[in-house]
This record gives structure tokens, C-alpha cells and sequence, in this order.
């Protein structure tokens, strides 16, 4: 038996004994798959097991994430720390080995794939991502960027509707360092795809400016590993490649069918299967001659060793450039970011200014986006209504050779060229486009910025409207389930947007991103919160942030300091703000443009001799985290509580209201003082909802 040949039967045996052992899992595409991991993975891929983090590996993605035998396996064999033990606990607790591979979890894992597409749409943000720091960093010969993306995908990956978003934007980049190959075994969990998938795969790549090889015999190495080579040539379009293969491969009786799909073979078809492999090993057991020929630690380290030699000799050349480098890799913002920061916010609270929090979000991004040229903006065809383009983000653009446009850098003001305010040196023949235009694409948007996080260097960042988030929603899970720092800007955040009307109103949309574990959720009432919104964002690392902002004007909430914003709330007036002494009779917590409310209803409860403290709390999630110390320090027990907030009322029960100021209905068309007025959300109705709380009270 040839080498090949058992560097793939090896996979299969791995992948029907691990699904069977766990009596749980999908054996058939890894099964189907192995000869195209043989050809990539031996071939190909450039990496080190000895050290998965290596910067310029090159980035491998199982986009059909259920099939997730196939690259434990390959980790396995390859020499990553994951030893067989952990493929014997395949998809139990604690192990190392999921149900799907889930980036943080297991080494070697570049991203969490599960939702079939997302893996996809991460690998062209990984493709980009390397693009963009390729244009950045290489200078002439020194080329200490250059690796490819490579990603496995199946038929659900191209029936998922984020796989045209994303790949259509792969080609308009020409993405040349991404390589697809396709899974193509016309079996899905229903049966035979026919009936449901006709698309003419190999045309609608083309017309997203792909290069199509195929279809070729998914089972053929040579001709897998030919199709690799010449993808790996092309100077403008990323590739796919078609393979045709056979699910279950080599199982007499699960082979092509669906049965192959997504359950264990049964140990009389396991001992069939072997049989017709000719592999003659026990379960989990494997030959030290094909470990010997599937190990790439060696290969790994000297491939490695060769970089960090370039490097080197990049480094003494250009210092400054190496040291950004190594800074951005880390995810490490710079240490001036602290006080450029604090700046801002200062700046914002001096200058008080009166404007949409949308504005006060692009006030902000200018001063980050010159501290930090990391920042990767971008917006899903809004970017006049999000304003996430700054003086410092010319639109990113690609010639038609396929290199990043390089732009001007922006003149410098007076003094900007010190360590609080200086960016990264500027490349030669200018600096990058910074802010992407997604197009109508927020799904694809969100997965592709999943993938620039991951592969690192950037901190991508996305605008659209709040109720297009629902478009978003898995993608946005995805990053908080994986721990990634990318920051949604969601604005016309609720019926303050007027007259388009219910489609467009945002009424349930921020409880419901709440609710996702691991996300921030901020809604700032003025420019300072904004401000300390998006620092607080850049500096969580492990945390995503969707930041929700308004498309009307908000004034500028005045304050003693800005010291406790950073906790998510904070007492903004007591009650002798407006001339009441003594302890608040109760308490108003608003969120966003209801801030303003607050405050005005605070005054006509003054004028009855009532004194209230409002409380903003831009982010209940980041307030949530905070100790109970904290917590009944601005939220004092026993005092009635009510919330105000142009949105669902159920998540602010949790708070101890006696009632919340809601909208619990869709909205209405007409312009925004108008609607305000027909829901309550009047200084009047807020300050009549105290006076009946504190009625009941009593």
C-alpha cells in the first residue's frame, strides 16, 4: 500500500473509531476527506506543531466543522499536544476534542466551526487579513508576511447564504492566498442533494472572479496536490477547488449514503470497512511508520527557524517596523493608548458637545484610529449614516494586479508626532486602506472580521443599522463563544430613528444581545460615555463589543467625573443637583438618548420636593461584572428603582424595578418627537412612573 494511501486510511480508522467509541459523531466526510488532507497537510501546509502560534503559518480551516475527526486526527499525527487519549474521549466532557473544533480549546484549532459557512467566511477575513499586514509590513525583498489560507467546505458550507456574501468579497479583493477545497460528495443529512442543490458550483465562482480547478478525483493525492500547486500560483483570484469524493470512503455498505453522514458506522461495519482498507490495526491503534511519515515537527521547526532568521535580518534593517510588527501579532496595544484615552474622553467632556452618539462614535475613532493603525474599520454599505470612516482610514482598495492601494498618509497636525499620538511608521509608497466596503453583506461582515481577529495584526471593527444585527447574530455569537476582540457598531438604535418605521426601529434588539454570554453591550448617552465605550472595547482582548448608538442629536449629560463610566454605570445626579437635600427617594437608571429624560424628569420631581438620583448605565453587561460593593453603591437597596429605556422591558426586571419606561410593541412611522411622544417617552410620563412607584411604596 502506498504511503498516501495509508497516511489517509490512518484518518478514516481514527475517525470510525472515535465516533463509534463515543457512539456519537460524523465519520463520513472525514472518511471522504482524507486523501485531500493527505495532499494539503503532507504537502503543503506550512506549519509548526511544536508551535501553533507561529506568525506566518500558514492558516488551515475545516469550515464543515462537523467532520471535525479529520483535523484531530491531523493534529494528531502531525505532532500537535494532542495525544490519543484525548481522540479516545472524543466529544466528552472537558476533552480536547469537541463535537466541532473550537479555537482556544484544542492546539492547531485557527477558529470555532459549527455553523456551516462561518469557517468560510473566517478563512477570507484570515486571506485578507494576511493581504493587508503583506502591504503593511513587506518591504522589497523581505517578505516576513507571506502564507496562504486554506479551507475544507461542503455542500452546506455553499448552501449557507454567508458562503455568496463572503466569497463574492474574496474575489472583489483578490484574495490569492486563499485556497477552497470543496467537499463535493452530493450528500447531506437528507440524502442525496439533488433534489435541492443544483447550482452550478464551478459557474458561481467564476463569476465571483474565482479561479475553478475540477472537478478532479477527490481521491487521487497527485491530483489533489497538483490542484494545490497551481492554485498557489495565482496572482489575483483566490481558488476552488472542485473534488469529487465519496462519503464514508471504503465502508462496503455507508459509503455514499447518508447513513455515512452523521452516525457511527456499528463495529460490524467498522471491521468491513478495515477489511476493505486493508488496515489491519486495532482501534486507535497506528503504525510507527505512518506516524513517521504523517510527523511534521521537524519540517515545522525549520521552516520556522528560516523565518525567524529573515527576521532577523527584517529587524535590523527596519527596527521600527519589526517591533510594530511583533506589537500588533500580540494583540498588545501600544502603551501611549491609556493616555491617548483618557485624552479623548477629557476632550469630549471639556467640549460638551451636542451631537448624535453615532457622531460622538467617529469623534472617538479619530483619535484611535491615528493612535492605533491597527483599527480596521468598515461598514455593510452605511458608511455615510454609521460614520465609521475616519481621516485616518482611506477606503481600502485593490489594483487590478491584485496589490493593496497604497494612500497618503494623513498630514500630521502640531505636535502629533510624539508618543502619545504617533501611529506606526508609515510603509513605503504610503499606508493601507483601512475601511473596507462590505456592501450589503452585515452576515458576511461579521464572520469575515471573526476572521481578521484571528488570524491577528488588526482589530476589525463594522457598521450597520441595529435591527440588521439579527443578519449578524451568529457571527456575533461565534466571537463571543470564541473569545474575539471585534467591535459592532450598531446605530439608529431604536424609534429615535423616525420615519422608516417598524422595519427599522429597534425594539428588542439590545436585550437580546445581552443576552449572549461574553458580549459587551454598550449604549452610550453622550460623547464622553461613547468615548469610554469604545476604549474600554479595545482594551477587552477577549471580548467582543457591539456598541449601540443613536441617529438623533443627545446633549451632553454633564458630570463631576468620568472615573466610574468604565464600570458599565454610574451615579450621573443626585438629587442636590437640583437643589433637593437628603437621600433619593428613588432611583431612575436610564440607557442611551433616555438619559436626557432622566435628568428632565429629575427636575419636575424636584419641583414636587422629590428627590431622585439617576443612575446611566450605558452597559448592564459590564455593570453586571462588577462587585456587589460596587454594585449597591450605585444602586442603593431599599430605594425604589425605575428604568428607562426605548426598548423590551423584560431585562430590567433583574434590577429590582418597580416599573420600567418601555416599549414592548413594534413601532410606528412618523418622525421621531412624534413617537416619542405617542409611547411616553416624555420627562412627564417618566416623572408620573416615579410618582406611582413611590405611591405604591408608601
Amino acid at each position: 500500500m502506498a504511503n498516501s494511501q495509508r497516511m489517509a486510511n490512518a484518518i478514516r480508522a481514527l475517525a470510525m473509531d472515535a465516533v463509534q467509541q463515543a457512539k456519537s459523531g460524523h465519520p463520513g466526510a472525514p472518511m471522504g476527506m482524507a486523501d485531500m488532507a493527505v495532499a494539503l497537510w503532507g504537502r503543503h501546509l506550512q506549519h509548526n506543531p511544536t508551535n501553533p502560534q507561529w506568525a506566518n503559518r500558514d492558516r488551515f480551516v475545516l469550515s464543515n466543522g462537523h467532520g471535525s475527526m479529520l483535523i484531530y486526527a491531523l493534529l494528531h499525527l502531525t505532532g500537535y499536544d494532542l495525544p490519543m487519549q484525548e481522540l479516545k474521549n472524543f466529544r466528552q466532557l472537558h476533552s480536547k476534542t469537541a463535537g466541532h473544533p473550537e479555537h482556544g480549546i484544542t492546539p492547531g484549532v485557527e477558529t470555532t466551526t459549527g455553523p456551516l459557512g462561518q469557517g468560510l467566511a473566517n478563512a477570507v477575513g484570515m486571506a485578507l487579513a494576511e493581504k493587508l499586514l503583506a502591504a503593511e509590513f513587506n518591504q522589497g525583498k523581505h517578505r516576513i508576511v507571506d502564507h496562504h489560507t486554506y479551507v475544507f467546505l461542503g455542500d452546506g458550507c455553499l448552501m449557507e447564504g454567508i458562503s455568496h456574501e463572503a466569497c463574492a468579497l474574496a474575489g472583489a479583493w483578490k484574495l490569492n492566498k486563499l485556497v477552497a477545497l470543496y467537499d463535493d460528495n452530493g450528500i447531506s443529512i437528507d440524502g442525496k442533494v439533488q433534489p435541492w442543490y443544483v447550482d452550478d458550483v464551478a459557474k458561481r465562482f467564476e463569476a465571483y472572479q474565482w479561479n475553478v480547478i475540477g472537478p478532479i478525483d477527490g481521491h487521487d493525492t497527485d491530483a489533489v496536490d497538483q490542484a494545490i500547486a497551481q492554485a498557489k500560483q495565482s496572482a489575483t483570484r483566490p481558488t476552488l477547488v472542485i473534488c469529487r469524493t465519496h462519503i464514508g470512503k471504503g465502508s462496503p455498505n455507508r459509503q455514499d449514503t447518508a447513513k455515512a453522514h452523521g452516525e457511527p458506522l456499528g463495529a460490524e461495519e467498522i471491521a468491513l470497512t478495515r477489511q476493505a482498507l486493508g488496515w489491519e490495526h486495532g482501534p486507535f491503534e497506528v503504525p510507527a511508520d505512518v506516524y513517521g511519515d504523517w510527523d511534521a515537527k521537524a519540517a515545522g521547526q525549520r521552516a520556522e527557524a528560516a523565518w525567524n532568521t529573515a527576521f532577523a535580518a527584517y529587524k535590523k534593517q527596519y527596527p521600527a517596523l519589526a517591533d510594530e510588527f511583533e506589537r500588533r501579532v500580540t494583540g498588545t496595544l501600544p502603551k501611549h493608548f491609556d493616555q491617548v484615552a483618557v485624552d479623548a474622553a477629557v476632550a469630549a467632556h471639556q467640549k460638551a458637545e451636542t451631537v448624535a452618539s453615532r457622531k460622538a462614535s467617529q469623534l472617538a475613532l479619530e483619535a484611535f484610529t491615528a493612535a492605533l493603525p491597527e483599527l480596521l474599520g468598515g461598514s455593510a454599505d452605511l458608511t455615510g449614516s454609521n460614520l465609521t470612516n475616519t481621516a485616518c482610514t482611506p477606503a481600502f482598495r485593490v489594483a487590478d494586479d491584485g496589490a493593496v492601494v497604497l494612500g497618503a498618509a494623513p498630514d500630521r497636525k502640531a505636535g502629533a508626532e510624539d508618543e502619545k499620538s504617533a501611529a506606526a511608521p508609515t510603509p513605503a509608497g504610503g499606508i493601507i486602506g483601512r475601511h473596507i466596503n462590505y456592501g450589503v453583506r452585515e452576515f458576511g461582515m461579521a464572520a469575515v472580521m471573526n476572521g481578521v481577529a484571528l488570524h491577528g495584526g488588526y482589530i476589525p471593527y463594522g457598521g450597520t443599522f441595529l435591527t440588521f444585527s439579527d443578519y449578524s447574530r451568529n457571527a456575533i455569537r461565534m466571537a463571543a463563544l470564541m473569545k474575539q476582540r471585534v467591535v459592532h457598531v450598531f446605530t439608529h438604535d431604536s424609534i429615535g430613528l423616525g420615519e422608516d418605521g417598524p422595519t427599522h426601529q429597534s425594539i428588542e434588539h439590545a436585550a437580546s444581545l445581552r443576552l449572549i454570554p461574553n458580549l459587551d453591550v454598550w449604549r452610550p448617552a453622550d460623547t464622553a460615555e461613547t468615548t469610554i465605550a469604545w476604549a474600554v472595547a479595545l482594551r477587552n482582548q477577549a471580548r467582543p463589543t457591539a456598541l449601540l448608538l443613536s441617529r438623533q442629536n443627545l446633549p451632553y449629560a454633564p458630570k463631576r467625573d468620568l472615573a466610574d463610566i468604565a464600570k458599565g454605570a454610574y451615579v450621573l445626579a443626585e438629587p442636590a443637583r437640583v437643589g433637593i437635600r437628603g437621600k433619593a427617594q428613588a432611583v431612575i437608571i436610564a440607557t442611551g438618548s433616555e438619559v436626557q429624560l432622566a435628568l428632565a424628569a429629575q427636575q419636575l420631581l424636584a419641583d414636587k420636593k422629590i428627590g431622585v438620583r439617576v443612575v446611566s448605565m450605558p452597559s448592564t453587561t459590564t455593570f453586571d461584572r462588577q462587585d456587589e460593593k460596587y454594585k449597591k453603591a450605585v444602586l442603593p437597596a431599599g430605594t425604589p428603582r425605575v428604568a428607562v429605556e426605548m426598548g423590551v422591558t423584560d431585562g430590567w426586571w433583574k434590577y429590582g424595578c418597580a416599573a420600567v419606561v418601555g416599549i414592548d410593541v413594534y413601532g410606528e412611522s412618523a418622525p421621531a418627537p412624534v413617537l416619542f411622544e405617542h409611547f411616553g417617552f416624555t420627562p412627564e410620563n417618566v416623572a408620573a412612573t416615579v410618582l406611582a412607584a413611590l405611591k405604591r411604596k408608601r
